[in-house]
């Protein structure tokens, strides 16, 4: 019998006046790592980064689940609600829960939607964080902004939701992943709540979309790093790499990696991260 070294927490959050319970696991003790898990998905994806002995040395790593995704719940009244994610909801639940654990400017790293608020982060907050770390981050995706409708087929009432979400990021995987691990990060979306994955692709597609914002990160307040698997075609390695010129930052392409690097083969993305890590605390 082997028990991992993690504890889950409930927390009670207030969000805006609205009351939130929400579920976070951590592991490790020092430089605080505040990890941001997937559209539709929820905090499992970094069981590698929070298992992990070496980070956990040097970092607090603690991984919550959005409001509305896996252990923690919608507010009361969610069934007379659209969920619909947007950036200052984003950033609103984000420095809501560092305040309320009392993190002084963690490292933040986020995956895809996570990749993507961390540098809403960076402009309107830089003094919040140590660094940033987007891992398939995008200055966009390549939706129709114009046709929302679009998204309907993961919210309907003669579709399985889950298993639509499932099916949407199949491709988006490196086929090298290992096997489990790749079903595993299915997993996760085909447990989604109804609606979630299409309203997190509100912020993803439409809302959250950078291309009309000047990225002008202050990164002596606040460093940004930026690593992108290549098999992803929601969030090419091209589009991180015209940020990281953009703002002058480092670029890492993962090889043999997709959109999921953490859950999807989390031994290859350790190997990637964790040099980043290291320069951080340097």
């Amino acid at each position: 019998m082997s028990i991992e070294p993690v504890t889950g927490h409930y927390l009670a959050l207030d969000i805006e006046g609205q009351s939130h319970r929400v579920y976070f696991e951590e592991a490790g003790k020092g430089v605080p790592l505040l990890c941001l898990h997937t559209a539709g998905a929820d905090g499992r994806q970094y069981r590698g980064v929070v298992n992990n002995e070496t980070i956990a040395s040097n970092f607090r790593v603690i991984v919550p689940d959005m409001p509305w995704h896996g252990k923690s719940s919608p507010p009361a009244g969610w069934q007379k609600e659209t969920y619909a994610l947007t950036t200052e909801k984003y950033l609103a639940f984000i420095l809501a829960f560092m305040d309320a654990l009392g993190l002084d400017r963690p490292v933040v790293m986020g995956c895809s939607i996570g990749g993507r608020v961390v540098l809403h982060l960076g402009l309107k907050h830089p003094d919040k964080a140590r660094a940033v770390i987007g891992l398939q981050s995008g200055l966009h995706a390549g939706l129709d902004q114009n046709k929302p409708e679009q998204l309907d087929y993961l919210h309907r009432h003669d579709i399985h939701g889950g298993e639509a979400a499932a099916a949407a990021v199949s491709g988006i995987m490196a086929p090298q992943s290992p096997e489990q691990d790749r079903w595993e990060t299915l997993w996760h979306y085909a447990n989604g709540g109804p609606g979630v994955f299409k309203g997190d692709l509100n912020y993803y597609f439409i809302e959250g979309d950078l291309r009309n914002q000047k990225l002008d990160i202050d990164q002596d307040r606040c460093p940004v790093y930026l690593l992108s698997g290549e098999y992803d075609y929601s969030a090419p390695p091209e589009g991180a790499k015209e940020i990281a010129e953009q703002l002058g930052c480092k670029f890492i392409p993962m090889e043999k990696l997709g959109h999921f690097p953490m859950s999807e083969n989390p031994n290859l993305f350790l190997g990637y991260i964790m040099p980043v890590l290291d320069e951080i605390l340097s």
